[in-house]
C-alpha cells in the first residue's frame, strides 16, 4: 500500500469538470466510508471545493482511486484523466503540504485553503477513515502551513483588489471595527469586500444597489442595510469609507454629492475607493479637502507589487514544504522498519517454537537428550538460514556483487572473519 494523492484544480479542470467532481455535504460521509473500503487500512480524506477535488488515501495503486472516482460520480474515466493529477508517496505529502501553505492556490499564499483543509480532517473523524498516518500527515501540514505564516511574508501582502481595499482601510483608521462603511454594488468584488471587512469586525455596513433584491440578499449575509442607489445621497454624510464597484457606464458618486455630505460631517475624513471600471466616482472628488480618492489603478500598483513580495515568500514556503515532507517520510519509514523487524521476529519465533516443539516431544518419548539437542541446533539454523542462503545464491547467480557485498555485511560474515 502506498499513500496516494489524486485530484483535479482550477489549473487543470473547467469549472464544468469540477462541478461534476465535487462531492456535495450530503454524500460526504457516503464518500469517505465507500473511499476507506478501498485501503487495508480504512484511511481516506476527500477535499471538496470550488477550486478542486482532492483524494488522499493508503491505497494499492493510483488506477485504484481513479476507477473509484469513476464509479462514485459516473463520469467516464476519458472526461476525468486528461485533467487528473495523481502522487505517491513523498510527492503525495508535499503536494498537500504546497496545498495547505497556499501554495497551489489560484490566489498564491491565500489562506482560506487551510481552514478548508481542517475541516475535511475533521469530517473524515467523523466517519472514522482518520487512521494513524492521514491523522500524522494533516497534523504535520497544519504545523508547516502555521510555520510557513511566521516565517514567511506569503500572507503579509494583499494580492486582490478587493482585500488591498480594506487593507489601505485599515491604514487610515485606527480600528475598522468602529466605522460606518457604505457599499455600492453587489456583485462579486463588492461581496468579497463585506467578507474582508466582517472579518475585521466592522458592523456597519450599508449597501447600496441598482436592484434592491440582490442587495438584501449579500446584507443578510453580513447583517448589513439594503438600500438604492436613489439613496445614496441621505447615507454618504454618515459613511467613513465608501468602497464602489457596479456596471454602471456613468459616475454613480459626484464631486457635489460629496461635497454635502463632508459639510454633514463637519469635514470628518472620509475614504473613498473606486474599483469600478469605468468610474463610479468623479474623478474630481480628489480635489475636496477631507476628501481621500483611492482609483483600481491605485489599488492594482499595490496588488502587484504584494504579488513579487509573495512569490519571494513562496520560495522559502516551497523549501518548508519540501524539508518537512522529508521528515514525514522518515517517520513514516520508521514505521514500516517497525513493522518489518516484528514481522522478522514473528517468523523466527514461528519457526523457534516448532522446532522446540518437536524437539520437547522427542525427550518425553524419551531419545537422547543429547541426539535431540543437535537435532534441534541443526534444523533451527538450517530454518533460520534458508531464506539468507537462497539471496545470496541469486545474487552469485546474477553476478550481482553489490547485492553479495551488502548481505555478508548485514549478515555480519565479514565481521565474523575478522
Amino acid at each position: 500500500m502506498s499513500l496516494i494523492a489524486i485530484g483535479i484544480n482550477h489549473k487543470t479542470a473547467s469549472v464544468d469538470l469540477r462541478e461534476k467532481l465535487a462531492f456535495s455535504p450530503d454524500v460526504l460521509k457516503q464518500a469517505h466510508q465507500s473511499l476507506a473500503s478501498q485501503s487495508s487500512t480504512g484511511e481516506a480524506v476527500v477535499l471538496s471545493t470550488c477550486n478542486r477535488t482532492e483524494i488522499y488515501s493508503n491505497a494499492s495503486s493510483l488506477d485504484q482511486l481513479i476507477n473509484w472516482l469513476e464509479e462514485f460520480h459516473g463520469v467516464p474515466r476519458t472526461l476525468i484523466e486528461p485533467c487528473l493529477y495523481g502522487y505517491e508517496d513523498l510527492d503525495a505529502v508535499k503536494h498537500l503540504m504546497r496545498v495547505g501553505c497556499g501554495l497551489d492556490s489560484l490566489v498564491l499564499g491565500e489562506p482560506q485553503i487551510l481552514g478548508q483543509l481542517k475541516q475535511a480532517f475533521a469530517l473524515a473523524k467523523d466517519c472514522g477513515t482518520m487512521g494513524q498516518t492521514l491523522d500524522r500527515l494533516f497534523q504535520r501540514t497544519f504545523s508547516v502551513a502555521k510555520r510557513v505564516r511566521t516565517e514567511t511574508a506569503i500572507g503579509a501582502q494583499a494580492v486582490s483588489v478587493a482585500f488591498a481595499a480594506v487593507s489601505m482601510a485599515k491604514h487610515i483608521f485606527d480600528n475598522l471595527a468602529d466605522t460606518q462603511v457604505l457599499l455600492v454594488g453587489a456583485g462579486e468584488t463588492i461581496e468579497l469586500v463585506a467578507r474582508h471587512l466582517a472579518e475585521q469586525g466592522v458592523t456597519n455596513i450599508v449597501v447600496a444597489n441598482r436592484t434592491i433584491a440582490r442587495a438584501q440578499n449579500m446584507a443578510e449575509e453580513f447583517g448589513a442595510k439594503a438600500v438604492s442607489l436613489e439613496a445614496i445621497p441621505e447615507h454618504l454624510s454618515q459613511a467613513d469609507i465608501v468602497i464602489s464597484s457596479t456596471a454602471s457606464p456613468l459616475p454613480i458618486i459626484g464631486k457635489g454629492m460629496v461635497e454635502t455630505a463632508l459639510k454633514a460631517r463637519r469635514h470628518r475624513p472620509m475614504l473613498l475607493v473606486d474599483i469600478a471600471v469605468p468610474r463610479d466616482i468623479e474623478a474630481e472628488v480628489a480635489e475636496l479637502d477631507d476628501a481621500y480618492l483611492y482609483t483600481v489603478d491605485d489599488l492594482q500598483g499595490i496588488v502587484e507589487k504584494n504579488m513579487a513580495s509573495r512569490k519571494e515568500a513562496a520560495a522559502q514556503a516551497e523549501e518548508i514544504a519540501q524539508e518537512q515532507a522529508g521528515e514525514f517520510m522518515t517517520w513514516l519509514n520508521s514505521l514500516a522498519n517497525l513493522d518489518n523487524i516484528r514481522d522478522y521476529r514473528k517468523y523466527s519465533n514461528q519457526i523457534k517454537d516448532e522446532v522446540l516443539e518437536r524437539a520437547l516431544n522427542k525427550l518425553n518419548q524419551g531419545a537422547s537428550s543429547e541426539q535431540v539437542l543437535i537435532e534441534l541446533a541443526n534444523k533451527l539454523t538450517n530454518r533460520l538460514i534458508h531464506a539468507p542462503t537462497a539471496a545470496l545464491a541469486e545474487a552469485s547467480r546474477q553476478g550481482d556483487w553489490h547485492a553479495i557485498s551488502k548481505l555478508r555485511s548485514d549478515l555480519g560474515i565479514d565481521q565474523e572473519k575478522g
